[in-house]
C-alpha cells in the first residue's frame, strides 16, 4: 500500500504518515457520497446550516490541539493561535447569508402563471485544499457547499494531512452525516484519474498555476464546473499623503507573517517619491526585529517554511536580483537560524526592477521588493505588469483617488489603506493567471449551486 510521508519542516522528521487511497477505495467513497446527496438536500437549510456550525463549533473546541499540529505540519509560529478566528468568521457570515442567497427568484406568481428560478445543489463537490492556510481555505468552499446541500469529498495537500482528519473528525461530531463529508487521502494521478472519468460534479481547487493547469487538462471534455485560486503577486502602491506608519505596519506583516505564504500577501511594493526613503527604513526596523525560530517557541514571530524545497526558490529569486543590481536591506548576520534549508531570513530588496524574477514570479516566502515611483500612470502600469490578479492595496487619504486607480488595476480585490484579508460578504476572486470563480459571498454560494427554472401554467 502506497504512503504519504509528511516531513515537519521543524526539524525534517517524519511527522506522520498515512496510506494513498487506491482509486477502487475513492470510488466507493464517492459513491457513498452520492448515494447520501438526496437525502442531505431534501432536508432544510435550517437543518443542514445548523449541522454544519455544529461542527464548526466541534472545530474550535480542538483550537489548543490544531495550533500545535499546525506547527509541526507547517511551521507556522503557536503565538498566532491556529485559525480558527478567521474560520468562525467566514462560516458565520455564510451561514447568515444562506436563506437569502438560496431563495428562489420570483418572476410570477398570478392566477396563470408561476415562474421562478431555483438555485439548487450541484452534487458532489470536490475540494482540493492547499497548506498554506489550511483550514481557512477549505472552509471557503466546504461550509457553502454542505449548506447549500451539496456533499463534499476533500483532499487536502499532503503537508497538511491531519487538517483533513481534523475537519473530518469535527462535522461529524457536529451532526453532518458520515457520507455527506469526507476526507480522502489520493496522489496526483487517481485525482486526475478521477476527474477524467466524470465522478464530481464541481471542482474547487486552491493552489498552484501548474497545479490549476492540471486539473483543467485533467477536466477536459467532461464539462465539470471548477473554481481556481491559483498563485498571485499582489502589489501596494503607497502615495504621498498615506499614514506611512500604518501602511508599512499594515503592508510588511503583509508580506511576512505567516513567512509570506500567503496566496494574498504583498509580494511587491511601489512608493511615492516623496515617502519612498522613510518607508524602507522604517520596514528595515520592523523586519530586523523579527525572530526567526522553532514554532513551538512562544518567542519566535517567523517560523520555517512548510518545506525545504520551498525555500529553494525563494533563495534562488533573492541571489539572482542581487546579482542583477538589486540591494539587499537585511543583514542576515540577525538571523543565524536561517540553516540553507526551511528556516529562511527575511529580506527586503530595493533597487530592484521587473526584469528580476523577485518582482515578477510569485514568491511566496518572506521578500519583498520595494520600489520608487514618481506618478499614479507609472504605479498602474507596474502593478498591471503581472500574469497575475488577485489583490492589490492603495495607500491614500483621497477615496476619489483610490477608486478611480481601482477602475485601472487588473485584479480580483481592491484594498483601500488595508491587505491582505479575506471579507466574506465580498467574492474573493481573481483574473489573470490567478484563476476564475468566486469564493465567499452570495456569489460563493452561486457558484456551489446551479440555477433552475420553473415555468408553470396553472389550470388548461
Amino acid at each position: 500500500m502506497k504512503k504519504v510521508k509528511l516531513i515537519s519542516p521543524i526539524d525534517g522528521s517524519i511527522y506522520i504518515k498515512r496510506e494513498v487511497a487506491s482509486e477502487q477505495a475513492a470510488k466507493e467513497t464517492i459513491a457513498n457520497a452520492k448515494h447520501a446527496q438526496t437525502a442531505w438536500a431534501n432536508r432544510s437549510i435550517d437543518e443542514r446550516t445548523k449541522l454544519v456550525m455544529s461542527g464548526i463549533e466541534k472545530l474550535g473546541e480542538m483550537n489548543e490541539e490544531i495550533t500545535l499540529e499546525l506547527a509541526h505540519q507547517m511551521g507556522r509560529p503557536i503565538r498566532y493561535g491556529g485559525e480558527f478566528s478567521g474560520v468562525s468568521e467566514r462560516s458565520n457570515y455564510m451561514a447568515s447569508i444562506a436563506k437569502k442567497s438560496l431563495h428562489p427568484i420570483l418572476i410570477e406568481n398570478s392566477e396563470r402563471f408561476e415562474r421562478k428560478i431555483k438555485r439548487v445543489p450541484h452534487g458532489l463537490v470536490f475540494v482540493i485544499a492547499p497548506w498554506n492556510y489550511p483550514y481557512m481555505t477549505a472552509i471557503n468552499s466546504i461550509v457553502p457547499a454542505l449548506i447549500a446541500g451539496n456533499v463534499v469529498i476533500l483532499k487536502h495537500a499532503s503537508q497538511t494531512l491531519k487538517v483533513g482528519e481534523r475537519l473530518e473528525q469535527a462535522l461529524h461530531a457536529g451532526g453532518v452525516p458520515k457520507a455527506v463529508f469526507q476526507n480522502i487521502v489520493l496522489d496526483h494521478q487517481t485525482t486526475s484519474n478521477l476527474i477524467a472519468d466524470n465522478n464530481f460534479d464541481f471542482i474547487n481547487f486552491t493552489g498552484s498555476v501548474g497545479g490549476g493547469k492540471a486539473i483543467e487538462k485533467a477536466a477536459a471534455g467532461t464539462f465539470t464546473p471548477i473554481g481556481l485560486e491559483l498563485g498571485g503577486k499582489d502589489p501596494a502602491y503607497v502615495m504621498e499623503d498615506a499614514d506611512i506608519d500604518l501602511a508599512v505596519e499594515t503592508l510588511i506583516d503583509g508580506a511576512m507573517f505567516n513567512s509570506g505564504q500567503s496566496c494574498c500577501g504583498i509580494e511587491r511594493i511601489y512608493v511615492c517619491e516623496k515617502l519612498y526613503d522613510e518607508f524602507v527604513k522604517k520596514a528595515v526596523a520592523i523586519v530586523s526585529q523579527y525572530k526567526l525560530g522553532n514554532p513551538l517557541d512562544k518567542e519566535t514571530t517567523l517560523g520555517p517554511l512548510a518545506h525545504d524545497r520551498f525555500s529553494q526558490d525563494i533563495r534562488a529569486q533573492i541571489n539572482e536580483a542581487i546579482a542583477m543590481g538589486a540591494t539587499p536591506m537585511i543583514d542576515g548576520d540577525l538571523f543565524p537560524e536561517d540553516n540553507g534549508g526551511a528556516y529562511l531570513a527575511p529580506q527586503i530588496l530595493t533597487n530592484v526592477t521587473h526584469d528580476m524574477r523577485i518582482m515578477m514570479d510569485e514568491t511566496f516566502g518572506p521578500a519583498v521588493g520595494i520600489m520608487k515611483v514618481s506618478t499614479d500612470e507609472e504605479a498602474i502600469s507596474l502593478m498591471n505588469d503581472s500574469e497575475f490578479g488577485l489583490t492589490a492595496s492603495l495607500w491614500t487619504k483621497d477615496i476619489e483617488r483610490a477608486k478611480d486607480i481601482a477602475d485601472q488595476i487588473e485584479t480580483g480585490t481592491v484594498f483601500m489603506n488595508r491587505a491582505d484579508y479575506i471579507d466574506p460578504a465580498l467574492c474573493w476572486t481573481g483574473c489573470k493567471n490567478t484563476g476564475r470563480g468566486g469564493a465567499m459571498s452570495e456569489i460563493g454560494y452561486h457558484n456551489l449551486t446551479r440555477p433552475k427554472s420553473y415555468h408553470l401554467v396553472k389550470g388548461n
